[in-house]
């Protein structure tokens, strides 16, 4: 008991220090790249208002708290199709494996694809003819083990690229995550029905520099002078640039649970480096239809009090069909609007065995 109060000082400590400084103007807007690795995986946390720090607990806390792994109880597999803005196409492929007395391995792959477009110059802007293709793409392994009833951790590690045509970049980054249980406002008495803090740092890693012989060009070093000058070859020198660190605070709160029902409700907080703080909601409604199933309803909002804003009010659903004790197929979906560029939408598809 004295090690948990301990804890919860830590945690809360780290918690003021990471929020007592908040973001002052100018923000730093723009100033880190890779910024796909902002976007959210998986139909319930997106419906949820990107609220899911604390309450992911299958594969898409590979994204949200890697620390969630933990609390796998069976093998998954999990599928997302996303249709992003401007016809980009984002995708998502991963698999966790639960080894009991070890932890949960997991695995997984999230990419955008940006499609064919045309190559135009000054000379030819309607086209010269070509087309060159850009994709980002993260690869992610992961560990998270429960060191008690009440404490889980886990670890992210990344590869990240990113190429255009034919200049790339690529970086490695890890995330870092922790889930706390507590029987704080538990509506039935018990600790899993109380209070849950989770944690996590995203993108912890080293910088991205764009290079490849798109970057070079030919040049005359000597304008005004005779010789064979003209036909140097010059390169544009890229500068680094910052990935998009993520520092994330939530807390869970359960106050309807009963056999058949159970209402979750999330606020997470978020501390970026490359914009203002802003806050998370969102609340799902589970009915589980003994024998059969169970069926979710989700709502949230994203972006509270960040600044310039493009985010919004976030809906969906789900469905978990049980083939077995152990094997289950689980769908669900999540709209969500980004004001001036549309509405998202996305599905995602897993399996438990």
């Amino acid at each position: 008991m004295i090690e948990r109060k301990l804890l919860f000082i830590i945690l809360a400590s780290f918690i003021l220090l990471n929020f007592s400084g908040y973001a002052k103007e100018p923000y730093r807007m723009g100033t880190t790249t890779a910024g796909f690795l902002e976007i959210g995986i998986g139909g319930a946390g997106i419906a949820m208002g990107d609220a899911y720090v604390a309450s992911a607990q299958d594969m898409s806390a590979i994204y949200w708290n890697p620390a969630g792994l933990a609390l796998m109880e069976n093998n998954e597999a999990m599928f997302m199709y996303q249709p992003w803005v401007v016809e980009v196409n984002s995708m998502f492929a991963g698999a966790g494996l639960y080894l009991p007395r070890i932890g949960t391995l997991a695995i997984g792959l999230f990419g955008l694809n940006y499609g064919n477009i045309d190559v135009t110059t000054l000379d030819y802007q309607m086209g010269t003819g070509e087309q060159y293709t850009a994709y980002d793409y993260n690869l992610n392994l992961s560990y998270a083990r429960s060191l008690a009833d009440w404490f889980s951790f886990g670890a992210s590690f990344k590869y990240i690229t990113s190429k255009i045509w034919h200049t790339n970049a690529t970086s490695m980054a890890v995330d870092l995550g922790v889930l706390v249980q507590t029987p704080f406002f538990s509506p039935t008495r018990r600790e899993e029905d109380g209070l849950r803090i989770g944690m996590s740092i995203s993108n912890y890693g080293g910088r991205m520099r764009y290079d490849g012989f798109d970057l070079l060009f030919p040049t005359d070093m000597a304008p005004n002078e005779d010789g064979n000058y003209q036909n140097l070859q010059a390169k544009y020198k890229m500068s680094d640039w910052e990935l998009p660190l993520i520092f994330r605070v939530g807390l869970a709160l359960y106050p309807l649970v009963l056999s058949n029902q159970r209402l979750t409700l999330e606020v997470d907080a978020l501390h970026p480096n490359n914009m203002s703080e802003y806050i998370n909601v969102g609340a799902e409604y589970k009915f589980i239809a003994a024998g059969f199933g169970d069926f979710m309803l989700r709502a949230g909002y994203k972006g509270l009090f960040m600044v310039d804003s493009n985010y919004g009010p976030t809906f969906g659903g789900g469905i978990k069909f049980y083939l077995s004790p152990t094997n289950a197929v689980k769908l669900d979906y999540a709209y969500r609007s980004l004001g001036v560029l549309g509405n998202v939408h996305a599905t995602s598809f897993g399996i438990t065995f």
